[in-house]
């Protein structure tokens, strides 16, 4: 059996090590980072003919390949289908067991190979073509059996790989993902997907946490703390401690907001705090947003004026108060 020597490094050791893993670590993302500037500069016509073709797709768009390739493929799908592009991942070892059938008139095939050569891909590819089906390629082979069947060639440019052998997907897999995200928000950019068409295709997780709307997180009716510019400002404070939302909203005679009593402005009138009523005390025009906003949109408001809450206006009166979004209310929500 092999000795493994498990001896502890000395400080001197453990320094060079770390220096080594960090120069390591450092040499390859400057190398991957390099290789997509290199493709930023090697993007031409055909990106926007791939593009085109992708959205001119009937149907789905089917993206195939294999091994590292195939790993990117279904990124780059789930990518297209979140931002509005029908699509799905086909794996190109189950095609020719069947799987081809996925592929049907109208649909566009999207396939990811290095080396334009691989065996399993070069089985999808003739049966698209024989099918007069619309194939797009990624590749670094122009001649290619791959590359010349495809009806749109994208072309990786030549690097080495980050790995020192330059033999495992490292480089080559990060442009392909890149080219693959830059055609998804390029089709994205074309069919003016709005925050909205994002916010149903998102509806969970951190990115539905990001685009839910101040509605949904929002005081309304009975726990909006609003009182009218004429009441005594002791009845301010109570009602304002009943609330628990550190402020109280002013409305006029036609319920208009016209001003916001906060912790801050009670510091401030402590002296005669009683004997005023709230139009004395309160701070006139307050920041507010629509009840149509985001939550992330709310938070930088709340954040750029230095204030936990803001009042909440209708889509159709932007001095009618309909609600109230609090700072504890967003970070409940886990957006940070």
């Amino acid at each position: 059996m092999l000795a493994i020597d498990q001896s502890p490094a000395t400080g001197g050791e453990q320094a060079v090590r770390n220096a080594e893993i960090l120069a390591c670590g450092r040499a390859v993302i400057t190398d991957e980072a390099e290789a997509l500037e290199a493709l930023s500069h090697a993007i031409d016509e055909n990106f926007v003919a791939a593009v085109e073709a992708l959205m001119g797709t009937d149907r789905r768009v089917v993206v195939s390949g294999l091994g590292k390739s195939g790993h990117v493929g279904r990124k780059i799908a789930a990518s297209f289908a979140s931002t509005g592009t029908p699509a799905f991942f086909m794996h190109a070892a189950e095609a020719a067991h069947g799987d081809l059938g996925m592929i049907m008139p109208g649909d566009t095939l999207l396939l990811l190979s290095m080396s334009g050569e691989t065996r399993e891909l070069k089985q999808v590819v003739t049966y698209a073509a024989e099918a007069g089906i619309t194939i797009v390629a990624i590749g670094s082979k122009p001649s290619s059996t791959i590359m010349q069947l495809a009806d749109v060639k994208l072309l990786i440019p030549p690097v080495r790989e980050a790995c020192p052998e330059n033999i495992s997907p490292t480089t080559s897999a990060i442009m392909m993902l890149a080219m693959g995200d830059a055609l998804a928000i390029a089709m994205m950019n074309q069919r003016g997907v709005s925050r909205t068409k994002l916010n149903m295709l998102h509806p969970g997780g951190a990115i539905g946490q990001r685009l839910a709307r101040v509605s949904s997180l929002m005081h309304s009716k009975d726990e909006l703390p609003l009182v009218k510019r004429a009441t005594p400002m002791r009845d301010v404070v109570l009602t304002i401690t009943a609330h628990s939302l550190g402020i109280a909203g002013v409305i006029d005679d036609a319920g208009s907001l016209i001003g916001v009593i906060t912790d801050g402005d009670l510091r401030r009138h402590a002296d005669n705090l009683f004997d005023r009523d709230a139009q004395a005390v309160m701070t006139q025009n307050p920041s507010t947003v629509d009840v149509s906003c985001f939550v992330e949109d709310a938070l930088q408001t709340i954040e750029a004026n230095k204030i936990t809450a803001l009042f909440v206006t209708h889509s159709l009166n932007p001095r009618l108060p309909v609600g109230l979004i609090h700072i504890h209310d967003i970070l409940r929500s886990g957006l940070r």
